[in-house]
């Protein structure tokens, strides 16, 4: 089985974090992408957190209705910071014999020597990147082998149409009192509504 698996905060999930998981399975032939919510994120605050247990059951908002997709509370079960190194050592665990694919951006696909255990991460999954305009190829191949030595083996690219949005600039319209309906999936807008997230 090849499974992908796309780690973030999801706060909350959008249309860009489905395309982005949608076209990695299509384009790199995943039988499966989990989107995996961080329980606390090793590299960022968490602005606005209505709590994992939230943000996870969005993520299950959002994905319903799609077999290709899925949720993974595996963060969340271990708790305290996420490394996506740990991530990894538990899905290799919990899926023997599943193929890993660690689904990133590229700007994100740069970082990754600054991460922890970046080596092992590309011992225990192929890497596949997103291709947006601004983040050449070359650079990251060149980038990931100068610090890692040779892994360009180890590294897919598949194409994603341009999306520009972001779960921050999300929050701030549900603050303005402006609408998020297509840009979300429609039960996740009416949970975010139902549930008064994200207001001032």
């Amino acid at each position: 089985m090849r499974l992908g698996v796309l780690g973030g905060t999801f706060n909350p999930p959008h249309l860009a974090h489905l395309l982005c998981a949608s076209e990695a399975a299509d384009q790199l032939g995943l039988d499966r992408v989990l989107l995996v919510p961080a329980h606390e994120p090793p590299h960022k605050e968490v602005p606005d957190d209505p709590g994992p247990e939230v943000r996870a059951a969005l993520c299950d908002l959002a994905v319903a209705g799609d077999d290709r997709l899925a949720v993974s509370r595996i963060e969340l079960e271990r708790g305290g910071r996420s490394y996506t190194v740990e991530t990894l050592r538990a899905l290799a665990e919990a899926h023997p014999g599943a193929q890993l694919t660690f689904i990133v951006g590229g700007d994100m696909a740069l970082s990754l020597p600054t991460w922890f255990e970046p080596a092992e991460i590309l011992q225990r999954a192929r890497l596949a990147v997103a291709e947006r305009s601004g983040v050449a190829r070359q650079d990251i191949v060149e980038r990931l082998t100068s610090e890692l030595g040779d892994v360009q083996d180890r590294i897919d690219f598949f194409v994603m149409p341009r999306l520009d949005l972001s779960s921050s600039e999300l929050r701030r319209r549900v603050a303005d009192g402006r609408a998020i309906r297509y840009l979300v999936p429609e039960p996740v807008a009416a949970r975010i509504a139902e549930l008064g997230l994200y207001r001032r």
